[in-house]
């Protein structure tokens, strides 16, 4: 059990699991799993969460963790230690788990099929291999290669709006054809590589000087375009079930720092109706090509809106967005009762093909629902002095508010706990803010931040 940091799971009889593997910001999406399985398949179901979060402690049940990176980054600074662990080694380590694949052999012995449910689905992941698993999900394969920007752009720039784009392989063509360029593309040139998430390896240039700073691999493949500044950029979840249905959740404005660098979101988005109702109809078209790449379930686009409001597309997430949980706890306040929620929708798209005939999309916001997230991701490596509860009640946040019973709310999520080093890259909290109208929400993520930065010594 080496490679175990933490374990709390006990199996229940008459019980059916399913597997979580992802990151703890997404756990609570297993409940909506967890009650819509119980519903389909008629049978108690329950979860186990298999995450890579380090924390001091958990207030979670039916938790395994499992993050080999803070063993070698202890070896350095000494003392306890939380780090982010990349992705895919984190499904490997899954993956290649012995308890993991004790477990699941004795699940698979007890009921006649084992879902795991994952935050993105990788090619890493090899536990769907074995008789009586399934992934619950997109195809890791096909959610590879979706994934690359280059292939994005390639096949999406005669579907709609993107910006001017260049491909160029290896350093030296990304240094000539941006040589060329820099005249043209006053504001700035964007360069990233084929695959990068919230800003981690991607950069607004100014100058080759710039480029040189951010990336040292020769051989890596780029993508660059031109800068657009711009007023906005929303983003919109959605599932894809086939080309013809392509459910919209809904839209939000995210906050990018500094051109590239992702910090949470914000519901409602501010923009006029026409303008959401553009970025629907793009979402929409981007969904209908994720279909006939063979893509089923949960995916995000993000786009910007500049000052001549143009929509103008970004990138496609195909897997679930950090926000989409806060989107099924607003579907739960907004649609009719028993309306499928997005764990289930994700669920037919996957298995079926199909969305269930209840389907409801959002057309207002009848509670009035606002709120805003947050995701205090740290630059350099702090120390923390203080602990904050690890909060499980988001869901009844929502309901509270959506109700009446509260006019605003804020929550800490996921803080990593007291005496420890936390690791550059690592996120040490989220927050979570609530109220009736944007005013409210930007509050709560005030006192959420000054409340994170108590935590830490100075």
């Amino acid at each position: 059990m080496s490679d175990i940091h933490f374990s709390n799971y006990k199996l229940e009889e008459n019980k059916y699991y399913f597997l979580y593997i992802g990151e703890l910001k997404n756990y609570g999406l297993n409940r909506f799993l967890k009650e819509a399985l119980s519903r389909i398949e008629n049978r108690n179901f329950d979860f186990i969460s298999i995450v890579p979060d380090v924390f001091e402690q958990y207030n979670y049940k039916n938790l395994i963790v499992i993050n080999p990176e803070t063993k070698n980054y202890t070896c350095k600074p000494g003392g306890k230690v939380s780090c982010r662990i990349p992705a895919q080694k984190f499904i490997a380590c899954v993956s290649e788990s012995q308890p993991v694949k004790e477990l699941i052999h004795k699940l698979v012995h007890r009921q006649d099929n084992l879902y795991i449910y994952m935050y993105e689905s990788m090619p890493e992941m090899k536990l769907d291999s074995i008789p009586g698993v399934s992934l619950l999900g997109p195809g890791t394969h096909i959610a590879s290669a979706l994934n690359s920007k280059i292939y994005q752009y390639k096949c999406l720039k005669d579907r709609i709006p993107i910006v001017d784009f260049r491909i160029c392989e290896g350093m030296g063509e990304l240094v000539r054809t941006t040589d060329t360029l820099w005249e043209e593309w006053k504001d700035g040139i964007f360069v990233t590589l084929e695959y990068s998430a919230a800003g981690s390896n991607s950069i607004i240039a100014h100058s080759p000087r710039d480029i040189k700073e951010k990336f040292q691999a020769q051989d890596d493949i780029f993508l660059i375009s031109r800068y657009i500044p711009h007023p906005s950029d929303p983003t919109v979840l959605a599932v894809v079930a086939n080309e013809n249905d392509v459910y919209i959740a809904g839209v939000a404005d995210q906050r990018i720092v500094n051109g590239t660098r992702f910090t949470g979101s914000t519901f409602p988005t501010k923009l006029p109706d026409s303008i959401v109702t553009t970025l629907k109809e793009q979402t929409s078209l981007v969904g209908k090509w994720l279909a006939g790449e063979g893509y089923r379930g949960i995916f995000g686009c993000d786009f910007l809106v500049d000052d001549k409001d143009r929509v103008i597309f970004l990138e496609v997430n195909a897997r679930k967005q950090g926000t989409t949980m806060e989107f099924c706890c607003t579907l739960e306040q907004s649609l009719p009762p028993g309306s499928p929620m997005l764990p289930e929708l994700e669920y037919y798209a996957v298995t079926e093909g199909r969305f269930p005939e209840n389907t409801v999309e959002m057309e207002k916001n009848h509670t009035n629902i606002h709120w805003g997230t947050y995701n205090y991701k740290i630059d350099r490596p702090v120390y923390t002095n203080g602990y904050i509860p690890q909060s499980s009640r988001e869901r009844q946040a929502f309901r509270d508010v959506a109700e009446n019973s509260l006019n605003k709310d804020f929550l800490i999520l996921e803080h990593i706990g007291n005496d420890f080093i936390v690791a550059e890259g690592s996120f040490l909290g989220r927050i979570v803010a609530l109220g009736h109208d944007h005013a409210s929400v930007q509050q709560g993520l005030s006192l959420g931040l000054k409340t994170i930065e108590l935590t830490i010594n100075k």
